[in-house]
């Protein structure tokens, strides 16, 4: 229960803390970080006071000097601060929420990033590319923009999926968060606003950012996509945001996927406010029920009021990175100029497995649904009977689960208490602006069955000790997660 104002909040909190023998480094820091732990629990809400610090010293039967500096901890990290007359009292945190590094130790469970090991077609398209690669050895080996054969074959997918392109409306990038970059680089200035679906994807909202730009978040329900149009015509005309960000297909995190006619609707409230859209589409051809395709966001529109990003990261596999975009050929030049002064080439190599890979991207894509479909129904499942009290939709489509958590449940603490446990998880605030969906988990589905299982089950045990009181502080064992 949340505190109180009176003395006997001392007893209370010192209850909560628990005993503080077994922390890490000094005493003052442990009692700061538990007692941040409680906030991001929902158990401590901003705005309550902390006990006085000779009450909660005697409570914790430890020094005042200990109290004290934890106080002053919070204070520092932005978690508290001293109110005339009402002492200390808790903040809400700012968004801190760290997205980490994809763990490299195999005995890592990582569950925080939406990674599927490599398609088997991956060895074949570079064997492949070998065998083609002396024609190519003989020149330079850069190939601004993407080589011409890659280009074309992109082209041919876009345009048998219903958007005709030519090559030289595509420009090859090293990955599709690349390709969203170059266009953040090339066309944000420093404080432009930029529409974000809410929440979204962590890298777009830290390249608005890193530019100097600044978000304007529309709310965006799974179980009803579309209501997103009407939320954006009004962000549209109150902030007149110049780009925005979307995912109109299985959108990361939440798995919402626009109807046809709602991204009609969105895409011409957005061209006629003049508001230019960078479409994310690579789980576009990631769907796991009947619904099938959807035409591509940009069908019907003008070329240039769209720039459409892709790749080959979730199809295929993250190592190989190629991605691209498609916009009018007179964007996609000045945006592959850009590119050029920052890198003069993707590797060609890379290049020439992409070719092959995309060339056959309807069987690589059979088979990547396929084991996307087992594994979504294995996780499901695994929740569904370890994790009863969680709600986790289905999703339709995409690499994961957007699972919302039960009342006094944050992920923030989810996070802190897997990691010792070798259990890599990715807290909801990192896919929001603010201190958003800390209720919320991102949970995909790319590990083999077994290893899910091992994970959810890990999962719940941690979830067990957060709800029965303050975790043991001890790993099970050592691991190195980065």
């Amino acid at each position: 229960m949340p505190l109180g104002e009176d003395r006997s909040t001392a007893a209370e909190l010192a209850r909560l803390v628990g005993p503080l023998d077994d922390v890490a480094g000094p005493r003052y820091a442990g009692l700061a970080r538990r007692i941040g732990e409680l906030v991001a629990l929902g158990q401590l809400p901003p705005g309550t006071r902390l006990p006085a610090e000779r009450d909660l010293a005697a409570a914790l039967t430890v020094s005042r000097v200990t109290v004290a500096s934890a106080y002053r901890l919070l204070r520092e990290e932005g978690r508290a601060r001293t109110r005339h007359g009402a002492g200390t009292v808790l903040e809400a945190p700012a968004a801190d929420a760290v997205w980490t590094a994809p763990a490299t130790d195999p005995g890592v469970l990582d569950l925080a990033h939406a990674a599927p090991e490599a398609a088997p077609e991956l060895a074949p398209a570079y064997r492949q590319a070998l065998s083609r690669l002396p024609s190519l050895t003989a020149g330079h080996g850069y190939a601004p923009g993407g080589l011409p054969e890659l280009r074309a074959a992109i082209a041919d997918r876009y345009t048998a999926r219903g958007l005709p392109t030519d090559p030289e409306q595509v420009v090859v990038t090293a990955g599709t968060g690349d390709a969203t970059a170059l266009v953040v680089e090339a066309l944000l200035q420093p404080g432009d606003r930029v529409l974000v679906e809410h929440p979204t994807y962590p890298g777009a909202l830290g390249m608005v950012t890193a530019a100097g730009g600044r978000c304007v978040p529309v709310a965006l329900d799974a179980a009803d996509p579309d209501a997103v149009v009407g939320a954006a015509h009004l962000a549209v005309r109150q902030s007149s945001p110049r780009l925005a960000f979307l995912m109109p297909d299985f959108s990361n995190p939440s798995g919402a996927r626009l109807s046809a006619a709602g991204r009609r609707r969105l895409a011409a409230t957005l061209w006629q406010q003049g508001v230019l859209a960078v479409v994310d589409e690579v789980t576009a051809e990631l769907w796991l029920d009947d619904e099938g395709p959807l035409p591509p966001y940009a069908a019907g529109l003008p070329d240039a009021a769209t720039v459409t990003v892709g790749g080959l990261s979730k199809a295929v596999w993250g190592g190989l990175r190629v991605g691209w975009l498609r916009t009018d050929a007179a964007l996609a030049a000045s945006l592959g100029s850009t590119l050029g002064r920052r890198q003069l080439s993707v590797s060609p190599l890379d290049q020439l497995a992409a070719t092959a890979l995309v060339r056959d991207l309807d069987a690589v894509l059979a088979g990547r649904r396929a084991l996307l479909r087992e594994r979504r129904d294995v996780l499901l499942a695994e929740l569904a009977a370890r994790l009863p009290h969680w709600s986790a939709p289905r999703p339709g489509g995409g690499l994961s689960a957007w699972c919302v958590l039960p009342p006094g449940t944050g992920s923030a603490a989810l996070t802190a208490a897997a990691a010792p446990l070798g259990l890599l998880l990715a807290e909801g605030r990192v896919f929001g602006t603010g201190t958003a969906f800390d209720d919320h988990l991102r949970l995909p589905f790319t590990l083999p069955p077994d290893r899910l299982r091992t994970a959810i089950a890990t999962l719940a045990s941690v979830d067990a000790a957060l709800r029965s009181g303050p975790v043991a502080r001890h790993p099970v064992r050592p691991v190195t997660v980065v």
